[in-house]
């Protein structure tokens, strides 16, 4: 080999090695925290890469005129189906929360290539995805204050303090307990039940078709809890049991992804009572499984969880939410199919036909 020859092929393989180097550094990073003008672009480029299952639905915007978006993900069968609700970042200060959304919606498109039991929910069911939805106060957590916690709203009439807590602004016993009325404070509730544009857009947006919703899930930090309705301590959802069960079996499987223990429970039994929140107003609404996850960690760095530990904590949380929403299809989906071959035996036995006759 020539000389020539040598330094040509040297090149080659160095340009070569310089685009795989490229490619890979401007490849999505879901072990980061991402900024929302980074998440947006994400968004478009998941419709992009996967137009055969997504599709970005605005349904709302925000006190600051940003516009609110999902990603719907599934088949398009032409059917009316059924759905599953996830909202991240209600709470502006929790970046975990966003950042779980978004690896949950590469696994669940991953897992469809491969994993009949994907292929399965995903014909017969939508996945209704918010990355962020309080987009005002997570791009202020950004640019002003890591720590903020609500939206941007305006207070009241002579008040100096900006924003409404939108997870006490739901319409459920809107403002009877643990809220406060103090406009400075973090858990204010608002002017009244809805007075909010964020919580406006999930309400109208789901309540258009909440007979469709199989599962509302909602993903904060922190505290390692899987909580379930109702954060009223005189109240009781009607299937506390059925939500207790598949919430620790959620819990256990959680646990065995890397060991962390998730405690179960209402609101008021594991944390501290609270009123106006989305999960309450969704079982409320019908919806039959609602669930408020409360990611890593057990307050260590709290609503600071560095990035060295979005991977796990993804990991386990999606481990955790995948049996929720697959006992959510499988009770429907299974169930309708035990209870139409019970009907048909009923029907075959009225008219006289056995086993014997029919073989």
């Amino acid at each position: 080999m020539t000389t020539l020859n040598f330094v040509g092929l040297s090149l080659v393989v160095l340009l070569s090695a310089i685009e795989a180097a490229t490619v890979e550094r401007v490849e999505y990073d879901y072990y980061k925290y991402h900024s929302m003008q980074e998440i947006l672009k994400w968004m478009s480029q998941m419709q992009t890469d996967y137009s055969d299952l997504v599709r970005i639905v605005d349904y709302g915007k925000t006190y600051e005129k940003k516009t609110i978006s999902l990603l719907k993900i599934g088949q398009d069968t032409g059917a009316k189906k059924k759905a599953i609700w996830m909202d991240c970042g209600i709470h502006a200060r929790e970046w975990i929360a966003p950042a779980f959304c978004q690896y949950f919606v590469r696994e669940i498109l991953k897992a469809y290539k491969t994993d009949p039991k994907m292929q399965e929910m995903m014909k017969n069911m939508d996945f209704y995805v918010t990355p962020v939805l309080n987009m005002d106060g997570y791009d202020y957590s950004w640019s002003t204050d890591r720590l903020w916690r609500k939206n941007r709203s305006p207070g009241p009439s002579g008040c100096n303090c900006s924003g409404t807590d939108l997870n006490r602004n739901f319409d459920a016993n809107w403002g009877t307990i643990g809220v406060s009325p103090d406009c400075c404070s973090n858990t204010y509730c608002g002017m009244g039940p809805l007075s909010e544009p964020e919580a406006q857009a999930v309400t109208f947006f789901v309540e258009s078709r909440k007979e469709d919703f199989l599962c509302f899930l909602t993903i904060h930090s922190y505290g390692q809890l899987l909580l379930v309705p109702y954060g009223h301590p005189n109240y009781t959802a009607s299937n506390y049991q059925e939500l207790m069960d598949v919430g620790l079996a959620a819990a256990d499987a959680i646990k065995k992804v890397h060991g962390k223990h998730y405690t179960v429970g209402t609101s008021p039994d594991v944390l501290y009572p609270n009123s106006g929140s989305s999960r309450d107003w969704a079982r409320m609404s019908g919806i039959p499984l609602a669930y408020t996850f409360e990611l890593r960690d057990n307050g260590t760095f709290g609503f600071k969880l560095p990035e060295d530990q979005i991977q796990p904590a993804c990991e386990e949380a999606y481990s955790g939410a995948l049996h929720i929403i697959t006992y959510a299809h499988d009770k429907t989906f299974n169930g309708a199919v035990a209870t139409a071959v019970a009907t048909l035996w009923s029907i075959l036995l009225a008219v006289g036909v056995t086993g014997s006759s029919l073989m």
